[in-house]
């Protein structure tokens, strides 16, 4: 594989479930990004407003990286959190250029190594943009192999020259985190 750019990444997951990966992931790709997250000491949410949080995820952030990573364990797509750093990453501002985006299916996901996934199981806004014959973003089961998530890294960065599904900038932003049964009603 050529030498591919090293990528400031922001990886969006759910701190209380998925550290672990995301500590993981930090390990393996060593040198070959720059990790931008957050940690779970950068922002304490309890004593800010939603809009404060907000604004620091976009501005400290998310503003400074060019591709954005989503874990996705089991509860990812009840996060409050994650569907905002997701609409962060998919904004095209002066101040934040958009990031082009990368889900990972983490080992303890239902569709971990399926053949398709179940939308439902899966952020709305990185669903949302994972449709179609050219979709802005793609899903990729979880690997230890560096050279793998370089190379899904840096066609995330290439697919950022597209347009996102324009539906996910009508979706609401998460007001808390979610709960409800997500297969409730589903049929493949």
């Amino acid at each position: 594989m050529a030498q591919t750019r090293r990528h400031k990444v922001f990886i969006s997951y759910y701190h209380e479930d998925d550290q672990r990966y995301k500590e993981r992931l930090v390990r393996i790709m060593g040198n070959r990004i720059v990790d931008r997250s957050v940690d779970t000491r950068d922002i304490v949410d309890s004593n800010l407003p939603v809009d404060e949080i907000r604004r620091r995820i976009r501005d400290d952030f998310i503003a400074d990286a060019t591709v954005t990573i989503v874990l996705i364990g089991p509860c990812t797509w009840q996060r409050k959190h994650v569907d905002w750093e997701i609409h962060a990453s998919l904004r095209d501002t002066a101040h934040n250029p958009r990031c082009g985006l990368l889900g990972i299916l983490l080992p303890e996901h239902l569709n971990f190594q399926k053949p398709t996934y179940n939308p439902r199981l899966i952020p709305p806004r990185l669903a949302s943009n994972c449709d179609g014959d050219d979709p802005y973003a793609e899903i990729q089961d979880w690997t230890r192999n560096p050279a793998s998530i370089q190379g899904w890294i840096h066609q995330a960065f290439e697919r950022k020259k597209r347009q996102p599904d324009p539906e996910t900038s009508n979706l609401d932003l998460f007001a808390n985190n979610r709960t409800t049964n997500p297969l409730r009603g589903w049929q493949p």
